[in-house]
Parts: C-alpha cells; sequence; structure tokens
C-alpha cells in the first residue's frame, strides 16, 4: 500500500516531528544536520563516502562531520577497500543509528512515549527552554489525536 500526503495528513505524523527531533538530538547528543543526515544515510542502506558528501551539500557545513559520526559510532564500515578488488570501502548505519531512528518512528506514529522520569533529558528543569520543552512533551503525551 502506498502512502500518499492526505494520509499523512490524517495520521498527523509531523504534527510533533519538531518536538520529538529535538528530544532526539539533546538525548543523543547530535546536531539537527547529523540527525537528518543519518536518517536520509539510513533511507539509502549502504553508501560510500562520495554519496556521504552528496548528501551533505543540503545541511550546514561541519568538516569533521564524517570522523565525528564514525567515531561515535553512528556510522560503521560495511566493506572494506582492498585496493585490488575494491576500490572504495562501503559504510552502513549502525545498529544504534537504526535503534535511534525507529524509536523516532514510534514516537511520531504514538506508538511510544518520550520519557518523562528522572531519566528524560529536560527532567532538571536547568533553564526556561527545559521548562517548555517539558510542557510540550507533557502536552504531546495528553493529546488524544496522536
Amino acid at each position: 500500500m502506498r502512502l500518499d500526503a492526505h494520509d499523512l495528513r490524517d495520521i498527523g505524523l509531523f504534527k510533533y516531528y519538531r518536538l520529538v527531533r529535538r528530544w532526539a538530538c539533546h538525548q543523543y547528543e547530535l546536531k539537527d544536520a547529523d540527525l537528518e543526515l543519518l536518517i536520509y544515510l539510513d533511507c539509502l542502506g549502504r553508501f560510500t563516502r562520495k554519496e556521504f558528501i552528496d548528501g551533505v551539500y543540503a545541511y550546514s557545513w561541519d568538516k569533521h562531520r564524517w570522523e565525528r559520526l564514525r567515531s561515535e559510532g553512528w556510522i560503521t564500515v560495511w566493506r572494506e577497500r582492498n585496493r585490488t578488488t575494491q576500490k572504495y570501502a562501503i559504510y552502513a548505519t549502525s545498529h544504534k543509528t537504526k535503534h535511534m531512528i525507529l524509536r523516532i518512528y514510534r514516537i511520531l506514529l504514538g506508538e511510544e512515549d518520550i520519557p518523562v522520569g528522572s531519566t528524560s533529558v529536560y527532567s532538571k528543569n536547568i533553564s526556561y527552554t527545559d521548562k517548555v520543552y517539558n510542557k510540550a512533551i507533557d502536552d504531546m503525551i495528553k493529546d488524544p489525536e496522536r
């Protein structure tokens, strides 16, 4: 079954996208552009360094993004380069990345809630922003149409 624009609007998939994206970036210590790039790369499946560079054009410039995402375990090597038969390495998003993205999808679909207990990233209410996000998360969880 193929989804169209009306189906997405009817299920309200993007109603809380900004809130969920901000929570995920805060929870997993990622930048917004990194999160969206990881979603793009996960949709590709396997990719080369050139495909990564092509995907980065739509995001803010970050010279160290590739090495940071690899060293933090968001991107893994799927096939090494051996200089004779394989001229370039092939990469894939890691299990950690796939788990994070699936969790974001479950939250957007209302199958799971953003954690609000003492382990929540906004639970300390240190700044005004934390308080605002706590209120928005509470409103999202209480939304009967979610």
